[in-house]
């Protein structure tokens, strides 16, 4: 076999990294720049696409299902492949980034799955970008290990039969990855996440009895599920390996794509693994979208949006019925509680909680969830073994009881709660600290007891405006107004000086923080995300 060409792809103002040698390789980066020739351009028509259907959207107040694929939701022929036996037994998953220590506890964790995060939960400075690719290269070869530094415990791999199965989730379509260019341009994040990982892992993946398995994040209509599958088609060609061996599964976490769930399966029968209910975007999403449609489409605080709100259970039972008729997995959302070595009351509650929403997803027929942290996967499993027992899923409860009207996903009004003054401050608070940490390359942060990512900052600064532009009254009387909000985030940044001391406070990045929490949250032009900002000021 001859050598490649060499890639037209260039590495543009990034630090040499140790081992960025084994992932950035002429032949892995010809692959990228392939996928990055070819798929692109549709990348940016459907990106486009996105801000008209927004606008649609600001100008109707609603949505509906699609009238033009009626004929694809009315036939009742088609199902999506059968799972592969390392994907049929998904009843727990956990999720998280791909450092090292990470890498080796996920894997180690009891559960079935670990989603191994390229996306929400990690901060894409090039360090993590290519790192994270080390990482799961030494993971699937068994040469990963890892020592802290602060404890001296040393960390290493369980037997391959004990090991999660690894689901990679790259970054959505809106997001570039600034140090990897192709004439001058950037390339799209999630080809370099997929492009890299597939190139280097898809073969050995199969010789370990499993195969390159994906997470589809951000995902707003099935044309864009569309160009997924015609870019595992063209992967999967170029490398030499039967066509059906990827496996994707869409989160469902943005209102457009609950509106397009057969259509989005349809789009990727050949590919296709399930769908997941992503809470926290799902209502990022919401907000973003009907941001202008007045006082019905208001959420209040976002600890008072459970799962049994009525929209939300649409939403979830939609997905359980749309997948089991179509012969695909239901996962369920995040329990994102972190246990307290120090508090066991809190402890005590919060897995209550968790045992509450696990039980009622199992009973509502979904085939697994996600958790956050290993201790909860106990909990979690036994919500599920309850229900399955020794069977791998529960796909033959059609739930054929359900039946949702398309109004029904967007009824934020039924529910019987209201902004506070309370939810102001958290919104402020878990803002700033996220983004803090996230300008430090941590993308998955531990705040409050709970484990925290991109959605949730997206969230906190959506509310926040939502509430601004509606004027809203808090029940203190205050109305919510930049002023308000300002006043809220100076305080709180008063707090949290107090809290970790002059010296800690210098050397982060809290007034930047603050800074661009309040530019996203009172801007009057609203940025599609705060990651597009954000990245603009991420060092690295």
């Amino acid at each position: 076999m001859s050598a490649p060409a060499p890639s037209p792809l260039a590495v543009v103002d990034a630090e040499p990294l140790p081992r960025q040698e084994e992932v950035l390789t002429e032949a892995a980066l010809a692959f990228v720049a392939e996928l990055h020739r070819r798929f692109t351009p549709r990348r940016d028509e459907l990106l486009a696409r996105r801000a008209e259907r927004r606008a649609e959207i600001a100008r109707t107040s609603t949505l509906d299902f699609l009238p033009e694929t009626a004929a694809i939701r009315a036939d009742d022929s088609w199902r999506v492949a059968p799972a592969p036996a390392a994907l049929n037994d998904r009843r727990v998953e956990i999720t998280g980034p791909t450092d090292r220590k990470m890498t080796i506890n996920a894997l180690n964790s009891g559960a079935k799955v670990w989603l191994a995060d390229f996306e929400d939960a990690s901060a894409p400075t090039w360090e993590n970008v290519v790192l994270g690719q080390v990482n799961l290269i030494d993971a699937y070869t068994r040469k990963i290990d890892f020592t802290d530094p602060r404890s001296g415990k040393t960390y290493a791999l369980k037997p391959a039969d004990e090991l999660a199965t690894v689901v990679m989730r790259p970054r959505g379509w809106h997001l570039e990855e600034r140090h990897l260019t192709f004439d001058g341009r950037p390339v799209p994040g999630a080809l370099v996440d997929f492009g890299l990982y597939f190139f280097h892992n898809a073969q050995r993946l199969i010789d370990l009895g499993k195969g390159p398995y994906f997470y589809l994040p951000k995902t707003e209509s099935h044309l864009e599920a569309r160009l997924w599958n015609d870019i595992f088609v063209f992967a999967q060609d170029y490398v030499g390996i039967p066509q059906g061996t990827v496996r994707a599964t869409v989160l469902i976490e943005t209102i457009t794509a609950a509106y397009e769930m057969e259509e989005i399966l349809y789009e990727l029968r050949d590919h296709a693994a399930g769908l997941n209910a992503g809470r926290w975007d799902y209502l990022f999403s919401i907000v973003k979208n009907f941001r202008d449609g007045g006082a019905k489409f208001v959420l209040p605080d976002r600890n008072a949006v459970t799962m049994t709100a009525p929209f939300m259970r649409a939403y979830t039972e939609l997905l359980v019925r749309t997948c089991h008729k179509r012969g695909a997995h239901a996962i369920g959302g995040m329990a994102a509680f972190i246990p307290s070595r120090k508090d066991a009351e809190v402890n005590k509650v919060a897995f209550e909680k968790v045992k509450a929403d696990k039980d009622r997803e199992a009973g509502d027929g979904f085939d697994g969830s996600w958790v956050a942290h290993p201790d909860l996967v106990p909990i979690a499993m036994a919500s599920f073994d309850a229900v399955l027992g020794d069977r791998p899923n529960q796909k033959d409860r059609l739930r054929e009881d359900v039946s949702v009207a398309p109004g029904d996903l967007i009824a934020i009004d039924s529910l019987d709660a209201k902004p506070t003054y309370d939810g102001l401050r958290n919104a402020v608070q878990v803002g700033v600290r996220y983004i803090e940490a996230w300008l430090r390359g941590l993308g998955a942060v531990a705040i409050f007891n709970l484990m925290e990512d991109a959605a949730t900052a997206e969230i906190s600064r959506s509310q926040i405006w939502q509430w601004i532009n509606a004027g809203v009254v808090f029940e203190n009387g205050e109305k919510a107004t930049p002023e308000l909000a300002r006043k809220v985030a100076a305080q709180e940044l008063d707090a949290i000086r107090a809290e970790i001391g002059e010296e800690a406070f210098a050397a982060g990045k809290w007034q930047q923080a603050h800074d661009l929490l309040l530019h996203v949250s009172l801007d009057a032009d609203y940025a599609d995300f705060l990651t597009l900002p954000a990245y603009e000021q991420l060092v690295g």
